[in-house]
């Protein structure tokens, strides 16, 4: 039994198959997240930009549509600044070639809709690209609501 398995080992039939390697990509994911993290906070809208893939949607926390170029233009005119943007509890899923990004963000500053600040979810999804680059396709906020405003 010993030769039969030994024999059928070299043929691949008990081959171990390779697990994925999400900790290696959840790493990228995370190191993108600070690279658009600080994009945001030093207004670089050239770094934004490649983060972002052509198709980009936003949903902003009031429910504004905002396209790639929306943003980058907001960004370097000055309507959108953060002077905080702290995050937390931030999970990374993966599914395939898609990787879901879910945090808590406490931030200050302006967007094209005014003076903004406050505890906020958000969802970001990336989706790696032929080339193997991930970019940023869809992202939608939410105010965290506190147990006061729930009643």
């Amino acid at each position: 039994m010993a030769l039969l398995a030994l024999a059928l080992a070299g043929t691949g039939l008990f081959a171990v198959v390779p697990k994925p390697q999400h900790h290696e990509t959840r790493h990228e994911i995370e190191r993108l997240e600070e690279a658009f993290r600080a994009a945001m906070l030093h207004a670089d809208a050239t770094s934004l930009s490649t983060l972002l893939a052509d198709d980009y949607i936003g949903i902003t926390a009031s429910g504004r549509l905002q396209t790639k170029d929306d943003l980058i233009s907001d960004l370097r005119s000055g309507k959108v600044h953060f002077t905080i943007l702290d995050i937390s509890d931030r999970k990374v899923r993966f599914y395939g070639a898609t990787a879901l990004v879910t945090c808590r963000a406490e931030i200050e500053g302006t967007t094209s809709e005014g003076e903004v600040s406050g505890s906020f979810r958000y969802t970001r999804v990336y989706v790696r690209q032929p080339g193997g680059a991930w970019k940023i396709v869809s992202f939608e906020a939410s105010p965290v609501r506190t147990s006061d405003e729930r009643k």
